[in-house]
C-alpha cells in the first residue's frame, strides 16, 4: 500500500519516530490504525449500550441468553 502525504505530515510522522516511541515509519502508521480500530470499537460498544438502555427495563437473563451470547461470541451468529 502506498499513499501520498503533504510534506508538513511526512515532517510530523518522521520527528515521532526520531522521539524513539516507534522504530520506523510503518509503526507508527500501524499503531494508528490500532488506535483507530480500537476507538471505533468503544464507540460500537457505545452505541450497543445506548440500544439497550432505550430498549426499556431489563429482565433476567436466561439459558437460552447465555447460549446465543457465547454463538455471537464464537462468531456463529451475528
Amino acid at each position: 500500500m502506498s499513499f501520498a502525504l503533504p510534506e508538513s505530515m511526512r515532517t510530523y510522522i518522521d520527528a515521532r519516530v526520531r522521539t524513539g516511541n516507534y522504530g520506523n515509519t510503518s509503526e507508527y502508521i500501524r499503531d494508528l490504525v490500532r488506535r483507530d480500530q480500537e476507538e471505533q470499537a468503544k464507540q460500537r460498544l457505545r452505541e450497543l449500550i445506548e440500544e439497550g438502555r432505550a430498549s426499556g427495563p431489563g429482565r433476567a437473563r436466561t439459558q437460552a441468553d447465555d447460549e446465543e451470547l457465547f454463538a455471537i461470541a464464537r462468531g456463529e451468529i451475528d
